[in-house]
């Protein structure tokens, strides 16, 4: 049968990973497909005591079959009926889940020759916009299973809601699950509460051990304490236990979770311990398997098989009496889902891209995010009413083409406020009024014709004849002399010269901000942050007794307010060309940024030639000390230095906050780990705002200007063009990111490559991050997570500005880096206490190989 007679569905399940009760089917999803209307729904299936219910509110396509009737004996009801789907290409249901919650996916198909045909079909089975699989029927008479572990939310973050089933990255196809019995039966709900299916296996030359006794199976798995009851070991003891399969696969990669528990009474001289061993490789010893009690042990990374051959055993250690044993093991694939998934109910009309909406165009170039409506056809369309406002929530919208239609009303002012559009034809329906201004701007191509009552200017109808207005008249009269007046008065003080303020002058509190740009060393700075006289400032440096660092502004002073609130005295060196136009940049850009993660403005001086700035102290130095270990700092490990990224990174904070928190949007343009301060808790503060700039919010997405900056930090773009952007910050971090990695200088003229770009590049390419990562961390690190920062990095510093990533992508792949490390750390410390405590239940196996990438 081919794949346009569609799927055939009799069952879907949707479970959330979590502890709960045996009894509790709170977030189940257990549909009937096709079950008849006039049945109740819904009802409890007596085997296995879950409740389902139709399929009806959850898909508004597809016809109900029912499986031949001389088969249905061998079904339970909810397989009997089924929904399938002759019409369409794509059909789909709709689940509402918990999102960041891992949920087991199952469907369950079987044709049972429900239309008389007996020809099985295939189709393909996606989950979202991603392809889950392809369903052949062929020689499946009692029906296929396809099972997923999956974390449904959007934009693919994974913020892990359990500590169960964690991932590199992908999802979980279930390869196989299986239980050690020589029993023919099944385990399911309620003895599992998650409703895992588990099967029975058995090997000939295997010895099944049993037990009537409880065993306990509190942890985070759960596995069912039927299948912990029974296990296998080898008949003869000095042989190891194996686990083997092939594949034809020999890319898959596996994430495998084994289940133990000792339920034979050991007499006192008996002992068992064991090693694990992958494809020869010792990945787990030696173990102990705890009396009556669940143990896990799984694999964080995923294993691969080299020549498509997969082979696991248990080998007993030589202080062992006893053989290994195993009670139950998982065995799942990864899958990989790179396109986002929609946050839409009814479906996102970008994806799957080969179902993609007709008259559409979207941004489907980047599979990591969202995609984007760009182009929207919607000509010859039949629609009528006014120009729906929804048009302006499609933000990345280019071209937009609503002519031939039957549209009246006005032309929406939005339209003319969204730029990014460059293409609007509106032509050939009965749209009046005026048309918007904004839709007269240059570079905007627009079509209007075939709309007799749109006018460009002026008024489209003769205006009717008006009593003149002689109190209007009189009002505006009398505000045209009052804004006359002011307008003399402001001449008359501009030409005044400016004059110096004081110490005399000085206001303790002024709530306006105005910064002027002057060729003299004097300005009409008012702030609501403190004015000190120059008197002042040299009493809290002590006479500018400790330098504390020393930038393009000048040298920086420690000092103390009120003798005991430490601050930073930052003073305009008297050498310096630009440092007055910093001044005024710096105080100008901290008047209008306030945020607790920046190094926060005290107050500042002003008083003939005497500039200052004076901020918050942050007390343990810069990111770049804690790298390299001078002034005595202390050297920071990989989970501290990826927590101070995502500070520094963050969305809302730090250098992402000045490009999208403000308004207009700042660009640092000196972002390096020298600017980067760090608190008594290593949370990061960005510092050195002297070289900011404001970029445009309208048409121009950059700033021309003089280079200016730190050498080797300094976007090459820039160097180029004269243009600023808010890429070349996200250059400048990736050069940070690399620092981070490698604790080497950026330029280095003694190394082949002098820049670190070029360096980390010719290094890295043995295929070993160990090459280029810091020694001071002392490879205590996921090589991985090393790997996602590195490559990270690499995006960052890419040569074209708009190849690289977006400061909040940066924060996104940053923060799931972080979950990483710290999931890492935390199931290190649990194997080290598995040492010292019996309590452990789940333990992970080691790393005796790199990943593939």
């Amino acid at each position: 049968m081919e794949s346009s007679l569609g799927l055939l569905l009799v069952l879907i399940t949707s479970i959330p990973v979590h502890i709960v009760q045996a009894q509790d089917q709170k977030g189940f999803i257990s549909l009937d497909c096709g079950l008849p209307a006039n049945e109740l729904s819904p009802y409890n299936e007596a085997r296995t005591g879950l409740m389902f219910s139709s399929d009806e509110n959850f898909i508004q396509s597809g016809k109900i079959g029912r499986v031949q009737a001389d088969r249905e004996s061998e079904f339970l009801k909810p397989y009997k009926t089924l929904r399938y789907f002759p019409n369409g290409t794509r059909n789909c249901y709709n689940l509402t889940v918990e999102k960041g919650r891992n949920h087991l996916i199952r469907v369950f198909f079987v044709y049972a020759n429900y239309d008389g045909f007996d020809i099985n079909p295939n189709f393909d089975l996606y989950l979202g916009p991603n392809l889950w699989g392809t369903i052949d029927l062929q020689g499946q008479v009692k029906g296929l299973r396809a099972e997923l572990l999956h974390i449904p939310i959007f934009k693919l973050i994974r913020p892990m809601g359990t500590d169960t089933y964690i991932t590199d990255s992908g999802s979980l196809k279930l390869f196989f699950r299986r239980y050690f019995t020589e029993s023919e039966d099944f385990i399911r709900y309620p003895s599992d509460i998650y409703d895992r299916v588990w099967l029975p296996y058995f090997q000939r030359e295997w010895t099944q051990i049993s037990t009537p006794l409880q065993v306990n199976n509190s942890n985070s798995y759960v596995p069912p304490k039927n299948a912990l009851s029974t296990a296998a070991r080898p008949t003869n003891s000095s042989v190891p236990l194996t686990i083997q399969w092939n594949t034809s696969y020999v890319n898959n990669q596996y994430y495998i979770y084994r289940h133990f528990a000792e339920i034979q009474e050991l007499q006192t001289n008996d002992s068992r311990e064991f090693n694990m061993t992958w494809n020869g490789e010792v990945i787990f010893h030696p173990f102990i398997p705890l009396k009556f009690r669940a143990v896990t042990v799984l694999s964080r990374s995923p294993r691969t098989c080299e020549g498509g051959e997969c082979i696991h055993q248990l080998i007993r250690t030589d202080r062992s009496t006893l053989p290994p044993l195993l009670n139950a093991i998982e065995v799942y694939t990864v899958i990989q889902f790179p396109q986002s998934e929609t946050n839409e109910i009814d479906g996102d009309p970008c994806v799957p891209q080969q179902f993609m909406w007709e008259g559409l165009n979207c941004s489907n170039t980047d599979i990591t995010t969202p995609p984007r409506i760009t182009h929207l056809n919607l000509s010859s369309s039949g629609l009528t009413g006014t120009i729906t406002d929804g048009i302006q929530n499609l933000t990345l919208l280019e071209t937009l083409d609503l002519s031939n239609n039957n549209l009246f009303g006005e032309v929406p002012e939005f339209l003319g406020n969204m730029k990014s559009l460059v293409f609007i034809n509106i032509s050939m329906n009965d749209l009046s009024g005026l048309i918007p201004q904004a839709l007269q701007r240059k570079g905007l191509e627009f079509f209007s014709q075939g709309n007799p009552r749109l006018c460009l200017s002026g008024s489209c109808l003769p205006p009717k004849p008006k009593p003149f207005p002689v109190a209007i008249v009189a009002s505006v009269a009398s505000v045209a002399i009052i804004i006359v007046a002011v307008l003399v008065l402001t001449f008359v003080l501009r030409k005044k010269k400016p004059s110096i303020v004081g110490a005399q002058q000085r206001q303790p509190s002024i709530s306006s901000v105005n910064v002027t740009y002057t060729n003299s060393p004097v300005s009409s700075i008012q702030t609501n942050k403190r004015s000190f006289t120059y008197s002042e400032v040299i009493n809290m440096t002590n006479n500018f007794q400790k330098v504390v660092g020393e930038g393009g502004f000048g040298i920086v002073y420690h000092g103390a307010l009120n003798g005991y609130e430490q601050v930073a005295v930052k003073l305009l060196s008297q050498s310096s060309t630009q440092g007055y136009k910093q001044f005024n940049a710096e105080v100008d850009l901290l008047m209008r940024v306030h945020h607790t993660n920046l190094v926060n403005l005290v107050g500042y001086c002003n008083e003939g030639d005497h500039l200052a700035l004076i901020y918050e102290f942050v007390s343990n130095g810069d990111l770049r000390q804690h790298l390299t270990g001078k002034a005595g700092r202390s050297i920071i490990n990989w989970s501290i230095r990826l927590q101070i990224a995502v500070d520094a990174a963050s969305h809302y904070k730090k250098t992402a906050y000045l490009h999208i928190g403000c308004i207009p949007p700042m660009i640092h343009r000196d972002v390096k780990t020298t600017n980067i301060l760090l608190d008594e808790q290593f949370k990061a503060r960005l510092a050195d705002f002297g070289l900011s700039r404001s970029f445009p919010v309208g048409d121009e997405s950059h700033v021309s200007m003089m280079i200016a900056g730190t050498p080797g930090y300094l976007d090459p773009e820039y160097y180029r063009t004269n243009r600023l952007t808010e890429k070349s910050d996200v250059y400048s971090f990736g050069i940070v990111l690399l620092e981070m990695i490698t604790n080497q200088p950026v330029i280095d003229q003694s190394r082949e490559k002098s820049h670190i770009t070029e360096w980390v590049g010719l290094e890295v390419n043995s295929g070993d991050i160990r090459s280029i990562m810091d020694p001071n961390l002392q490879e205590d690190y996921d090589s991985d997570s090393a790997w996602r920062i590195f490559d990270l990095a690499m995006s960052c510093v890419n040569p074209s500005s708009k190849r690289r990533p977006s400061m909040s992508q940066v924060v996104v792949e940053l923060k799931e880096c972080l979950e990483s490390e710290k999931s890492r750390r935390n199931m290190s410390r649990g194997r080290m206490d598995s040492h010292r405590s019996a309590e452990v239940t789940v333990l992970v196996d080691t790393e005796m190989f790199p990943i593939a990438r």
